[in-house]
């Protein structure tokens, strides 16, 4: 367990910073009346537009969470995380390398037409053979074959046992669209899902109706705003109008302590596995060295960013699986904060406080991250610790489909992100730091290469006895602890702001959005 030693000098900077900020909102609250409300849609507050909400393409955060509400895959995974039917109601495994899926029959997409074998066929064989252009086709490679011997059964063959395979099809990885789908497919999404697609405004909003016709009963919510606002303090004012219903994870830890004492909100907090990490672009070539990786690490106190930043919503990480996940290695390689280990790693990797000017940096870093205040406030702290050590961090600040798109392109030094469900599965390290994932057709985006990570990770996809693949998992954590390639930040707690008009709201661990199907909206508040 790390250890705060001290308050950290950065805690009166941090608390200013915080403070203005407080200052603002209530200012902005002063005068704020009740909104008036459509008593059948609930608005939900987003940071930014998904960037695609065709389940094959869309891999950040707020795509995955919406097309989860348009569509259904093979299999779907449960509040723990636990694989459960979903578009196929039971499947068998004759042999390792052959699943044998057996599909409900009374399943519709949203224009009419039934779901058949042949969507699946179609959906995956979009990815693998090149006419949807996606970073998902690497977990798709291991299929040899898809045959559909009838309407309602679909036999998948691998080319090697593959450990990971209903993990990769389950709902969130993947999602089943219908077949011969054009390239426009994005613009208007035809789903099978509990929502239907009604409108998207870049940057304004996304608009879902009920589908009275889901085949697990329509959601109780007649329709959905995901309303884009960029920035905190706007969506702070907007729940406090009353114009908006909801956010989840939106808020900074501060402006969610202003709302509690607001009698029309609710505060509803739950321990969460969204994982926050600082990564590295392991082709610049101060980043190369580990000492200067590990030295970074140590120049930053989480412990004190969590308690005065976070205000206690979250708990140190050690890595990217949370303690929740079976797989999970409690003992690997942590870095407390001690600047002097910090500053001795720094002269060491030979970046030396320059002798003819102690107050000059040893070397300038650039730190990206998206426009969203909290992340910002994040960088501001880091920037300052690392500065005690004699980093100098410059921080460039974007939306997030900007911002997003160069982390993809590899356009960084360092830049911080949320793993947001995928951490769930100890697929993900295959995904992040396996060498054949480097981009453009992985998510290896910091080129994180190291062969035995390699080799142990080909071992885990083939074994079938999980004790066996646990040894294999809990080698690569201690691996990547030692290696670097994230430094791990924490664990966040789900935190929802909402209108009291909303009932029945329960949260799950990974903070998607499936709590949606049941909620509903009280007319008489």
């Amino acid at each position: 367990m790390i250890r705060t030693r001290k308050i950290s000098k950065f805690a009166p900077r941090t608390f200013l910073l915080l403070g203005s900020i407080l200052v603002m909102a209530q200012l902005g609250f002063i005068g704020c009346g009740s909104h008036p409300r459509d008593p059948k849609t609930l608005v939900f507050l987003l940071e930014s537009s998904p960037v695609s909400l065709d389940p094959r393409i869309g891999t950040d955060a707020f795509s995955e969470r919406l097309y989860e509400l348009l569509f259904n895959s093979l299999v779907r995974r449960d509040s723990h995380a636990n694989l459960v039917p979903d578009l196929a109601e039971s499947w068998q495994m004759p042999d390792p390398l052959t699943y044998v899926f057996h599909l409900r029959k009374d399943v519709r997409f949203h224009d009419g037409r039934l779901l058949t074998s042949r969507d699946i066929r179609y959906t995956f064989h979009s990815i693998l053979d090149g006419e949807v252009k996606t970073a998902k086709r690497d977990q798709f490679v291991d299929i040899l074959n898809i045959d559909t011997p009838d309407p309602f059964t679909v036999v998948i063959t691998l080319r090697s046992a593959d450990v990971n395979f209903l993990w990769n099809v389950s709902l969130g990885q993947i999602g089943i669209v219908p077949e011969n789908s054009d390239t426009r497919f994005a613009d208007h999404p035809i789903g099978t899902g509990p929502f239907e697609f009604e409108t998207m405004h870049t940057d304004q909003d996304v608009i879902l109706k009920r589908n009275p016709f889901y085949f697990g009963g329509p959601p109780r919510l007649e329709r959905l705003e995901f309303k884009i606002v960029p920035e905190a303090i706007v969506r702070a004012l907007e729940m406090r109008k009353g114009s908006a219903d909801m956010a989840l994870n939106e808020l900074t830890p501060d402006m969610v302590r202003t709302l509690q004492s607001d009698r029309q909100l609710q505060v509803i907090e739950e321990p969460g596995t969204t994982y926050k990490y600082l990564a590295f672009n392991l082709q610049d070539r101060i980043l190369q060295n580990v000492k200067v990786r590990k030295a970074i690490a140590y120049a930053i106190d989480i412990p004190a960013i969590i308690k005065y930043l976070w205000r206690d919503q979250g708990i140190p990480a050690s890595g990217i699986l949370p303690p929740s996940v079976w797989a999970y290695e409690p003992h690997v390689e942590l870095y407390p904060h001690n600047l002097p280990l910090a500053r001795r790693l720094l002269d060491e990797a030979g970046y030396p406080v320059p002798p003819k000017s102690p107050s000059a940096p040893r070397f300038t870093l650039t730190y990206k991250t998206s426009t969203e205040e909290l992340s910002r406030l994040e960088a501001i702290v880091i920037q300052q610790q690392l500065r005690e050590a004699g980093i100098q961090v410059e921080i460039r600040s974007f939306e997030f489909a900007t911002f997003y798109s160069d982390i993809i392109q590899g356009r960084f030094q360092l830049f911080s992100l949320r793993w947001i469900g995928d951490n769930l599965n100890p697929q993900i390290f295959e995904s992040v730091f396996y060498s054949k994932n480097i981009p453009p057709g992985g998510k290896n985006r910091g080129h994180y290469s190291n062969p035995r990570l390699d080799e142990l990770i080909e071992k885990s996809r083939s074994e079938m006895n999980q004790e066996v693949r646990k040894q294999y998992y809990s080698e690569i954590q201690k691996i990547l602890a030692d290696d670097l390639p994230y430094i791990s930040l924490w664990y966040v707690n789900n935190v929802c702001i909402a209108n009291r008009r909303v009932k029945d709201i329960h949260l799950t661990p990974s903070g998607d959005f499936d709590f949606l199907k049941d909620v509903w909206l009280d007319a008489n508040q």
